[in-house]
């Protein structure tokens, strides 16, 4: 049962660390794509031009300076490298231990760390989204938070199993 276990833990790590992989290439080759977005969440955007009312209730957390905006998003790339960083070295921890090479615990322990990171990549930007109110207007994102986190979450239970 062991095996199987860990097999299960090295499938669920490899998936999360390959889905973050492609978002992080997509963010180092294709800024564009997602900072435009990044810097409409923390300028409040949306949310001025479709509740303007409400705007102006909390407009002072709005940043517009584009520097502080691409530095947010560098900041996230930089979270998402080390999570995918760490993720891989949890893949291969588990590889070895399937392989006999290294303690499962180890293995297991490496996981973990790269599944949190991950989880707190997502849980920062449900934070952080919170604050600048993007629940208004940008409910997909919110969602799209909300369920990597869980995956992470989920990750993490599945190798906390002993």
């Amino acid at each position: 049962m062991e095996t199987t276990l860990i097999l299960a833990q090295l499938v669920a790590t490899g998936l999360v660390a390959s889905w973050l992989t492609l978002g992080l290439r997509d963010n180092l080759l294709h800024p564009a794509l997602n900072e435009t977005y990044t810097a409409e969440v923390l300028s409040m955007t949306r949310m001025q031009h479709e509740y303007p009312e409400q705007f102006a209730i909390v407009a002072h957390r709005a940043i517009t300076d584009r520097r502080l905006q691409r530095l947010a998003f560098r900041a996230v790339v930089v979270a998402e490298a080390v999570a995918c960083g760490l993720l891989w070295i949890g893949v291969v921890g588990l590889l070895m231990s399937l392989a006999g090479t290294a303690e499962p615990d180890t293995g297991k322990s490496l996981a973990l760390l790269g599944a949190t990171a991950f989880t707190a990549v997502w849980g920062g930007f449900l934070v952080a989204g919170n604050h600048f109110y993007y629940w208004f207007c940008h409910e997909g994102a919110q969602n799209t938070h909300y369920q990597m986190t869980l995956w992470g979450l989920g990750t993490m239970i599945l190798i906390s199993l002993a």
